[in-house]
């Protein structure tokens, strides 16, 4: 009886959460055989790497642009709305994929649009999922309730590359994987329609974790002035923080790098390699080993709170991922490539969580949704360069050598933060006086503002 009660008071004992998180998992898993199926319909009708990267980009620009219209949207009409229009409209987009891959039509003008379309609507959707939380529980049930989202959407990772790997496989076309996704927004759209309608919010804070990290967006007032007193967009105390906090600007830097090897591993070099060597059930395969490594890693971070230097763990953490990424072609074929897979989750999801666990305690609050809302348009924004530039690469070099350059661009970002001292000791026991001193300045700052 007392599990019962548990459930029933924590946040699966709240209606509309559990519509959300199970709407959540099927998006996940559709997304996945998305992954699986456009690399696969576009390589396997000869569009090569090139096509492949340009259909990414045409896929990644608009979903980075439209991520602050996205938050502005979402304070104004609500997020459940925001979310609910953004899949209706991927469910009929990737339909129309399904219809173009039944037809083995892979050109640019037949998937850059559609492509173009789908990220816009991802793009829509992102911020409105990460402010919908605490409308559905209150403050005391959001912690378990994000927790519980995060291991849907990651149990979805792992569910949905092998649902898709054995459609390809068995069809030999992306068709019925295309077909899951677009019942997937449906089954979605379907579950947040369910959802009692909520009034925007004046004033929203939302936290939602994800299989990359935890990400914290404080929402602007809808009267039109930002929560740090600048007015306006709100934006003013970030670029105040930005240009004082060294340890930030360093921050940016690192991320854009990591991101920028990151998108054209998994996007263009991985389902290269796997469609030469392993197969669609391969490929599939290759990429729920990284997201259980994922899942492993995220839940390890929860015991790196107690470390005296967190971002040189964090730091140690990322060059193994970056060694891990170098050999993944090297190893011994599937298997080899599916251990350095799995390794190079873990130390992703771990090293992730770490640095952004650390950025939480350490930004002044009124701020933290912003900075983090930078930290991830420079991650979403470095996304259609990697994979237009990885395209190139790949059909000069062969998807096999792009891995060690990948690889190397994870750790020499790393390496170039190690050599500031503010980004070494980040987080340590004491901290660091110059950015203890921008903090300060900005606290000043929207004060007298």
């Amino acid at each position: 009886m007392s599990r019962l009660g548990s459930l029933r008071s924590g946040p699966l004992g709240v209606r509309s959460f559990r519509l959300l998180a199970g709407g959540q998992f099927t998006s996940t898993i559709g997304d996945y055989c998305y992954a699986v199926a456009l690399p696969w319909l576009v390589l396997s009708s000869h569009g090569g790497a090139i096509l492949l990267g340009t259909v990414l980009a045409f896929y990644g620009v608009p979903r980075t642009v439209l991520i602050p219209a996205g938050g502005v949207l979402a304070d104004k009409v609500g997020a459940r709305t925001v979310m609910l229009a953004a899949d209706a409209t991927r469910c009929v987009l990737v339909a129309g994929l399904a219809v173009l891959a039944s037809r083995h039509m892979a050109s640019l003008a037949a998937l850059g649009p559609l492509a173009a379309c789908i990220g816009a609507g991802e793009g829509l959707f992102i911020p409105a999922s990460y402010s919908i939380m605490p409308s559905l529980l209150g403050e005391e049930r959001l912690g378990a309730g994000n927790a519980i989202s995060t291991a849907a959407v990651q149990a979805g990772s792992l569910v949905g590359p092998a649902v898709g790997g054995a459609m390809v496989a068995a069809t030999g076309a992306s068709t019925w994987a295309f077909g899951v996704d677009a019942a997937s927004f449906a089954v979605s759209a379907l579950t947040l329609a369910l959802i009692p309608r909520q009034p925007a919010a004046d004033s929203v804070t939302s936290t939602a974790a994800g299989s990359n990290g935890v990400i914290e967006a404080n929402a602007e007032d809808a009267g039109g002035t930002g929560g740090d007193g600048t007015g306006g967009d709100g934006t003013g105390g970030v670029l105040a923080l930005l240009k004082r906090s060294r340890v930030l600007q360093v921050i940016l830097v690192v991320v854009i790098a990591a991101n920028l090897a990151g998108g054209g591993e998994s996007e263009v070099a991985l389902p290269s390699l796997a469609h030469a060597r392993f197969g669609a059930a391969g490929y599939g395969a290759l990429l729920a080993c990284f997201a259980a490594g994922s899942v492993i890693g995220t839940l390890a971070a929860a015991r790196t709170g107690g470390l005296r230097k967190p971002t040189m763990f964090a730091s140690a953490v990322f060059l193994v991922e970056a060694v891990a990424i170098a050999l993944i072609p090297y190893l011994g074929g599937e298997a080899g490539a599916a251990a350095m897979l799995f390794i190079s989750g873990a130390t992703n999801g771990l090293g992730n969580v770490t640095v952004l666990t650390v950025m939480q305690k350490w930004a002044p609050p009124a701020l933290l949704g912003r900075i983090m809302g930078v930290v991830m348009l420079c991650a979403f924004g470095s996304f259609p360069l990697s994979v237009a530039v990885s395209g190139v690469l790949v059909r000069h070099i062969g998807p096999a050598l792009f891995f060690p350059v990948a690889g190397a661009l994870v750790a020499v970002g790393i390496l170039i933060g190690l050599t500031q001292r503010e980004f070494r000791m980040f987080g340590a026991a004491g901290g660091s006086a110059s950015d203890g001193n921008a903090l300060a300045a900005v606290s000043e700052d929207r004060a007298v503002g």
